[in-house]
């Protein structure tokens, strides 16, 4: 895995409607072609730890044929590898997708499981590594971007990467989170291979930074104390919260006010009461059970800094963009050993693949015109 550092800031819009169907073809051909050439070449793991790579996803999606700058390079390349890659040619597959897709992830592990004749408990695993991977992103880091996209790409040996995107509702941004299975050992702690988007938020609500591991704590033994305990407490910190929340209104020059600096007014009550029975031995397996979601996680946060004076992270944990940049600068500055060596990668395997001649030199040139390979 490449060494990678926050490149710069980018506006990617948030673009609606579908790829056209001869775009898709096409895609569906390179697609199968190249992951082809480096599972036969270099691996499974290898492809799934280049896919975790937003250089390399990004590069991936450009010499496929689509946008540099859309979110729905995301969407539009995870649903073709789900229809290119076939678990006897490839030894990998895509279970889930974007929206109602998504829905369906568990049942995608369980088929693709049987017929990579993966064993139970690995089935299993994989199944938890979806959804505690989904309910991270979404209760753990606050950064305004619910996820409506998530794909779970498995290898034949029950390895996996995940890639999953949020929206932000009020400017129509995306964000992307990329994970990879054999590149973090604990799911609530700096877990992502990136998390890349358009903006950094001046104020992002972030459990899984490695600055929080006291709140975490503190979190979960606030659970085990009981609901009452945490009523009382969210009661007496109101006022509190109120007042930084305006306080921090009155300077800020965004357009619309950050969801993590709310006081939860609408924490699931029954599921405080089932964690506060389970008594969960950590916040991995606090976040696990049924009910708790973003707005009893931001409670439990600020009960932790307010009143115990163990505050979390609120550092946007994003650090890439969704765009390669460019030499001048433009939009940003690039990254230019990474895009080089993401790059000379797919230009050789492209060289290789068993395409239509005039779809590789297209490919080719669509690439390179990305960054001049010397």
């Amino acid at each position: 895995m490449i060494a990678l550092e926050r490149s710069g800031i980018a506006y990617l819009p948030l673009h609606s409607g579908k790829a056209p169907s001869w775009l898709v073809r096409r895609m569906i051909r390179l697609a199968d072609a190249i992951v082809k050439i480096i599972v036969d070449e270099y691996g499974v793991h290898e492809f799934l730890k280049r896919v975790s790579n937003p250089f390399w996803f990004q590069g991936f999606g450009c010499i496929l044929g689509y946008d540099w700058h859309s979110s729905g390079v995301t969407t539009v390349v995870s649903g073709v590898l789900r229809t290119a890659l076939k678990h006897e040619k490839h030894g990998l597959a895509v279970c889930g997708g974007k929206g109602k897709r998504s829905i369906q992830t568990l049942n995608d592990i369980e088929i693709m499981g049987a017929l990579f004749n993966l064993s139970t408990s690995k089935i299993e695993s994989l199944k938890y590594a979806s959804r505690i991977t989904a309910k991270i992103d979404n209760a753990a880091i606050q950064a305004g971007y619910p996820l409506y996209h998530h794909v779970i790409i498995i290898s034949e040996d029950g390895d996996w990467a995940v890639i999953q995107q949020g929206m932000n509702v009020h400017d129509k941004t995306a964000r992307r989170y990329h994970w990879l299975s054999t590149a973090f050992k604990d799911y609530v702690n700096e877990p992502h291979t990136a998390i890349i988007g358009d903006v950094v938020r001046k104020r992002v609500l972030d459990m899984t930074s490695g600055s929080s591991e006291n709140c975490r704590k503190i979190c979960v033994d606030v659970v085990k104390d009981g609901p009452r305990k945490i009523l009382n407490a969210l009661r007496s910190i109101r006022p509190i919260c109120q007042e930084s929340l305006d306080k921090w209104l009155s300077i800020s020059s965004t357009s619309y006010i950050v969801d993590a600096l709310y006081m939860p007014r609408n924490i699931n009550w029954d599921a405080l009461r089932n964690a506060y029975e389970i008594q969960p031995k950590n916040f991995e397996e606090l976040l696990t059970i049924k009910g708790i979601g973003p707005t009893t996680i931001r409670g439990l946060a600020l009960i932790s800094e307010i009143i115990y004076g163990t505050p979390p992270s609120w550092k946007d944990p994003v650090k890439y963009s969704f765009a390669f940049g460019g030499k001048d600068g433009v939009p940003f500055p690039a990254n230019k050993k990474a895009m080089d060596e993401a790059i000379k990668f797919l230009v050789e395997v492209i060289e290789k693949t068993e395409v239509d001649n005039g779809e590789r030199t297209y490919s080719l040139k669509r690439l390179r015109s990305y960054y001049n390979i010397t």
